[in-house]
This record gives C-alpha cells, structure tokens and sequence, in this order.
C-alpha cells in the first residue's frame, strides 16, 4: 500500500503554521513527487475568518481576513507544473454546521463553489473537490449536507470527482486542545456500521470517494473498522481510499510525526482491507524533509526505504 496523495493544510489552526513561500512549496512538490504522491488535497479553503485566496465571498459575507498569497492559485500552477491532481477543499465556517445550522453552511459554500470554479475551473490541475465538513456519526443534518455539497460541486464542473474524509468515533477521539489521548470507550462496530450505512445510502450520488482517518481507533481494532468501511462503501458504489494520518494521536503533545512503524502497521492493514490506495494527513508538517519537525524528514527516509523494498 503506497501514499498517493497528501492533504495541504496552510489555514494550520491546530498544527504550527510553517510560514512557506513559493520556494519551500516548490521543494515541497518536488519532495513529494519522488515518492510517488500524484494527488494534493486542500483540507479547506478557508476556517472561521483565514482563508487560502482572496474571495469575495467571504471576505464580504463573513468578514473573513484578506490573505497576502493566492495559495489556491499557487497550488494549482505546482500541481500542473509537477503533474499532480488538486482537490479543492470547501470553507469550514467553524460555527454554523457545527451548531446545527447545516443550511447555512450548504448555502454559503454552494455560493463559494461558484465563485471558486468561475475563478479556478480553468486551470488543468483541478480534478475535484473535497467536503471538507468532517464528521463521524449519523448527527443531524449531515447527510443532506453532504449530498447537497456534492450535488452542487458535480453541476458546476461537469461531474467532477468528490471526496470526504470521516472519522471513527473511537477511543482516540479527543479534542486535540487537553492532554488525554484515549477514552474508557469507543463507538462499537455496530453502531458505527448502522450510521454509516445511513449516511452512504443518502450520499452515493453525491459523493463518489470516501477515505476514513485510520488514527482513532486502537491498532487492535483497525482492521475490524478498515474492513467494513470497505464493504459499506463498496456496497453503495463509493470508491474506498484510506487517510493513514501521518502523525502521533498516542501523545500527549498535539500533534507530532508518528513512529514509522505505527505508519506501517496501518498501511498494510489498509491493504488487507482492499483499499483502493493511501492519501495522508498530512505530507508537509509530519513528512517533509523540510518540515519544522526534524524527526519528519526521518519518516521520509523510513518510507523511502520501504518503496525501496516493494520494488
């Protein structure tokens, strides 16, 4: 199982921000390219009031901060310079889905949709979107989210491929903002297998890839979890990829590069899930060899090694 694609996380409000211009970006596509990452995913175009390109839209609507860079527009020209897919991430208000205001968070980014292809839909590299709202449970409104979202994002581009990331209620979600890193219980495989199967079943038109996080459940529970995401998925036509997150949710720091065997040990259960292929949380904080992590450069090496080793 190899990393194919790799998330862009440059709004950074949980991660340091690295403060990149277009030369460490530059290095960064080359970096990636030479072990094989064909795909770069903008987790979100913009978070609250920070944005990734100047829209009007936001900056009106919402009273979002102006930002200094197009980075939109500078991803897109690396990803055709480099010979990479980019993947539009949508805005993520921060405030009205997660209060149980999912219209309006439908509404104002069908608007943003608009805005976005008018402005970037002829660039060669844009090959798709990602619903950047993340969830883990059947909760509210979030299947009509979902599938407005993607409905929408398909009649403006002419049908191109859609993307979510979920994750597992387990019992390593906790809010990256205490210590903890692990609670008494997770959500059973039942329960989550009943919730997803809803939610699949209103969004199979809509939606055309789904790559769960691999980091919230125990190890010993991972294959268990990969494998009926899989089969649920498989059931109601979506494409299977995996998010094997690149950094540590067993510390107590939030968040630093992962152990490589943990990386590992969760491709090869992805592989024994059948998934389709690995994307990543995320490339250039947890990965790069130009990282502010130093320990992330050696995880590179490590999986350099390893597609040596595959040959």
């Amino acid at each position: 199982m190899k990393i194919k694609g790799t998330f862009l996380d440059e709004i950074s409000h949980d991660i340091p921000h690295q403060n990149w211009g277009r030369l460490e970006w530059e290095k960064d596509f080359v970096h990636m390219k030479l072990i094989g990452i064909n795909t770069v995913i903008l987790i979100r175009s913009g978070y609250q009031k920070w944005l990734t390109y100047p829209s009007k839209i936001l900056t009106t609507q919402e009273g979002a901060y102006l930002p200094s860079v197009d980075l939109v527009q500078l991803f897109l020209e690396l990803s055709e310079k480099h010979g990479m897919d980019f993947y539009f991430g949508l805005y993520d208000s921060g405030r009205y889905w997660v209060n149980g205001n999912f219209q309006k968070e439908l509404d104002l980014n069908k608007v943003l949709v608009d805005e976005v292809w008018n402005t970037y839909g002829h660039m060669k590299a844009f090959k798709g979107w990602y619903i950047s709202q993340e969830c883990s449970r059947k909760t509210d409104a979030i299947i009509n989210m979902y599938s407005g979202l993607g409905n929408h994002c398909k009649s403006v581009s002419g049908n191109l491929t859609t993307l979510i990331s979920p994750y597992i209620d387990g019992i390593k979600n906790i809010s990256q903002y205490t210590s903890e890193t692990n609670r008494s219980e997770g959500i059973s495989l039942q329960r989550h297998q009943q919730d997803w199967s809803e939610i699949f079943d209103g969004i199979k038109n809509a939606v055309d890839i789904v790559a769960f996080q691999d980091g919230h459940v125990s190890f010993d529970e991972l294959d268990e979890f990969l494998t009926i995401n899989k089969q649920m998925a498989d059931s109601a036509g979506i494409r299977s990829w995996t998010n094997s997150e690149t950094f540590d949710r067993d510390m107590p720091i939030k968040f630093l590069p992962i152990k490589w065997e943990k990386l590992l040990m969760k491709l090869n259960a992805a592989k024994r899930a059948g998934m389709e292929q690995a994307i990543t949380f995320e490339f250039s904080h947890f990965m790069s060899p130009q990282s502010a992590y130093l320990q992330a450069g050696h995880l590179y090496n490590r999986y350099r090694e390893y597609l040596d080793c595959l040959k």
